[in-house]
C-alpha cells in the first residue's frame, strides 16, 4: 500500500486520485474536519483513513506499505506557532524517513520554494544540495522545510540508513482544484477568480522593491497536475534519489495571472493596487523561478503547463462549474 500525509488536503487529494486511477491501495493520514474537506475525496476514496494521532500506532503494526508520500505540513507562511511547525514539519517527517529506512520503503517529501527565502535573481533558486547552507528562508514554514532539507542531505552524505527512494520537492507556487478549505492560503488564482466574477477588479499587492512595478511580482505557477505528475514519475523511477525543484521553471508576474483569470473567465481586464499587509512585510517572496535543470537531467521529460492553459482548465473545468471538486 501507499500512504499519503495530508492526503485529502490539496496536493495530497490530487495525488490520491491519481493513485486510485492506477488502482492503487491508499492509506490516507489527514483529518476531514467538520466542514467540506471530506469533498476532497469523495470520488476517489482511500482503503483506509489515518487521524494524525493515531499514525505511529498504524506504522509500529508493520503494515506493508511499499512508499509514504509526506504532504502533510503546517503550510501557512504566517504560522507563529514554532514549537508546533517544528513538531509538525521536522519532528514528523524525521520518523517517517526513519521508518521508511527500517521498513525498506519509498519517501517522497514536500518541500518548499520558501527555503529559498529572499533569493531575487535566477541563479539562486538552484536545487543543488551544496547550496543549502547559504539560504536564508524568510518566514517559519519555509525555515522548518529547509531544516529538514538539510537534516536528509545530512545524512545522505554521511551515509546513514536511507530509504530504498527518497526525493524532496521543492513545490513553487501551485493551484488547481481542491484548495478550497485551505482560507487564506488559498491560491491567488482562486481568489482572483471568486473577485473578477463578483464584478469587481482583480486586485493585486503594491510593490514593495524599490524600481518594480506595482504587478510586476514574479513567481513561477504551477498547476497541480503537473506537479502530481512529477510524483508519479518518481513512483515509475525508483532509482531516481534526491532533491529536487518542482516549478515550471518560468516565472511569470501577479499581472499576467490576474489578466489570464479574467480571460478565462470571461471578464474584461481590470485591475487595482493595495498595499500590502504589514504580517507580510519582510517575509514575502517578491520573485521565484525554479531551476529545473537537476530534475530534466535526472530524466523527467514531460513538458509544464503555461500559466494561460492552467489557469484556463482550472476556470473551465472546476471553478466554473456546479461541482468544482476533483
Amino acid at each position: 500500500m501507499i500512504i499519503i500525509t495530508g492526503g485529502a488536503g490539496f496536493i495530497g487529494s490530487c495525488l490520491q486520485a491519481a493513485l486510485r486511477a492506477r488502482g492503487e491501495e491508499t492509506v490516507v493520514v489527514d483529518w476531514l474536519g467538520s466542514g467540506d474537506k471530506w469533498r476532497n475525496v469523495a470520488r476517489h476514496a482511500p482503503d483506509r483513513l489515518v487521524a494524525p494521532e493515531a499514525l505511529d500506532a498504524f506504522l509500529d503494526s508493520r503494515p506493508d506499505v511499499s512508499a509514504v508520500l509526506h504532504m502533510g505540513a503546517i503550510s501557512e507562511t504566517t504560522a507563529r506557532d514554532g514549537d508546533l511547525v517544528w513538531r509538525t514539519n521536522v519532528d514528523l517527517s524525521t520518523r517517517l524517513w526513519h521508518w521508511c529506512a527500517r521498513e525498506g520503503a519509498r519517501f517522497i517529501y514536500a518541500s518548499s520554494a520558501a527555503t529559498y527565502g529572499g533569493a531575487d535573481r535566477p541563479e539562486q533558486f538552484s536545487d543543488d544540495p551544496a547550496g543549502l547552507e547559504a539560504l536564508r528562508p524568510l518566514n517559519l514554514y519555509g525555515w522548518s522545510k529547509h531544516v529538514f532539507d538539510r537534516h536528509v542531505t545530512g545524512w545522505v552524505a554521511g551515509g546513514a540508513p536511507a530509504p530504498a527512494q527518497w526525493a524532496g520537492l521543492k513545490f513553487f507556487n501551485v493551484y488547481g482544484p481542491n484548495e478550497y478549505h485551505k482560507g487564506g492560503m488559498i491560491s491567488v488564482v482562486k481568489v482572483k477568480y471568486d473577485e473578477v466574477t463578483r464584478g469587481q477588479p482583480a486586485t493585486l499587492f503594491r510593490a514593495t522593491v524599490p524600481g518594480m512595478a506595482d504587478g510586476a511580482q514574479a513567481r513561477d505557477f504551477i498547476w497541480v497536475g503537473d506537479v502530481v505528475n512529477v510524483m508519479l514519475w518518481l513512483l515509475d523511477n525508483p532509482q531516481v534519489s534526491g532533491l529536487f525543484n518542482c516549478g515550471t521553471g518560468v516565472a511569470r508576474t501577479y499581472l499576467d495571472l490576474a489578466h489570464a483569470v479574467c480571460d478565462a473567465a470571461g471578464r474584461p481586464r481590470r485591475g487595482a493596487f493595495v498595499d500590502m499587509p504589514e504580517a507580510l512585510r519582510g517575509q514575502y517572496q517578491s520573485y521565484t523561478r525554479a531551476d529545473m535543470t537537476r530534475l530534466r537531467a535526472a530524466g523527467y521529460t514531460r513538458p509544464f503547463t503555461s500559466l494561460e492553459d492552467g489557469v484556463r482548465r482550472y476556470v473551465h473545468d472546476y471553478l466554473a462549474t456546479a461541482d468544482a471538486y476533483l
